[in-house]
């Protein structure tokens, strides 16, 4: 039966090595400034990155530019709208924990249940969180047909997310980027769903990581640490001695999946910064001071503005997937700020301009 969730492991001499390494680059992105811009564009590949590679991992199919001509709406190929549907549910999916890690508030069995429901949801607009699976879900090697893996029953899965839903929130001690190399752990260990609990999983690791100041301005993908070496995934998440959860999997030791996940984390963010470092050397000003001073929904919309001068509320509403009321009154707010200043001031076809202070911060198109 389940109990509190208590995993084991240990902080070894290369986990710590790994840990300085990563610190040590969120500190040097931190002072290096890069125009909002450049931001803009690399973590709209790093998003573009994360989606292509975490949808192939479950075999889809499409290409990472086929990906984003699905996702700008430029392009559609028949024969593979299972996987544009596949890669839309995902990018929606993704850009929910990220919208959720910048609220800083307690991690939820909705927020989790949410994701999933997204991910599944093949980008649709209206979704509700998913109910966990009420049946086993055994899970098959697919060229031999022999059982690689067979989860907790139905009845023990709710008692479990709880339990890890939990402990994520009150590991305040243990670094970061440990926390959420064991939850992407437990949740593929408990696989709350009949599908999607891959992607779900990687999605959790990346809300925590950003809802902790591991965001690296959301510029990097762990996915593709992942996909580009599928063998070593699977071979560092496979722990225990029996393939069922019962007889080893809830009490095996997990620091070599631990090394595994923060080896790709330090891999991940040296790449991005190498990408900053190269951008910050084409030159540009340094308005990193007005930037830091924006809270992260407005650094967010400045994005929109890197395509057009002018913007109108509903852009707005959808970058933040927000109802029109609410949509209007975060305009009417930034207004009053001193945010954004109004073009037109019609009801019907309302629309703003970045104000004056602020404009430095985007390339002049």
């Amino acid at each position: 039966m389940p109990t509190n969730f208590s995993p084991t492991f240990s902080i070894s001499p290369k986990i710590m090595q790994l840990l300085m390494r990563i610190e040590a680059v969120k500190t040097k992105a931190m002072h290096l400034p890069v125009t909002p811009t450049v931001i803009a564009s690399l973590r709209e590949t790093a998003r573009l990155y994360s989606t292509h590679y975490s949808t192939m991992i479950e075999g889809n199919r499409l290409t990472f530019n086929q990906i984003k001509d699905v996702l700008e709406f430029k392009g559609h190929f028949p024969g593979k709208e299972r996987d544009e549907d596949e890669v839309k549910g995902y990018y929606k999916a993704l850009n929910y924990a990220e919208q959720i890690a910048s609220k800083n508030s307690k991690l939820t069995e909705k927020t989790v249940q949410t994701i999933h429901a997204l991910v599944i949801a093949n980008g649709k607009r209206k979704t509700s969180p998913t109910p966990y699976r009420d049946g086993q879900n055994i899970i098959r090697d697919g060229r031999t047909g022999h059982i690689v893996y067979l989860p907790p029953e139905a009845k023990d899965v709710p008692e479990l997310m709880n339990a890890m839903v939990h402990w994520i929130n009150i590991s305040t001690t243990l670094p970061s980027p440990i926390v959420a190399a064991i939850a992407h752990y437990q949740f593929a260990t408990i696989h709350p769903y009949y599908d999607g609990n891959g992607r779900t999983a990687r999605l959790l690791t990346t809300l925590i990581l950003h809802k902790n100041g591991y965001d690296l301005k959301g510029l990097y993908s762990l996915e593709e640490y992942y996909a580009t070496n599928l063998n070593g995934y699977y071979q560092a998440i496979s722990v225990g001695e029996s393939h069922n959860y019962y007889m080893g999997r809830a009490d095996a030791d997990i620091t070599k999946w631990i090394e595994y996940f923060i080896e790709g984390m330090t891999h991940a963010f040296e790449k991005v910064l190498a990408h900053m470092a190269k951008a910050h050397n084409a030159a540009s000003p340094d308005h990193s001071l007005i930037l830091k001073s924006l809270d992260p929904r407005k650094r967010k919309a400045l994005i929109l503005f890197t395509e057009s001068h002018v913007i109108t509320t509903n852009q707005l509403r959808e970058l933040f997937e927000l109802q029109p009321r609410t949509g209007s009154q975060l305009c009417q707010k930034w207004v009053a700020e001193g945010f954004l200043e109004i073009v037109n001031p019609s009801n019907k076809a309302r629309s703003y301009k970045l104000a004056e202070r602020y404009e430095p911060l985007i390339d002049k198109i």
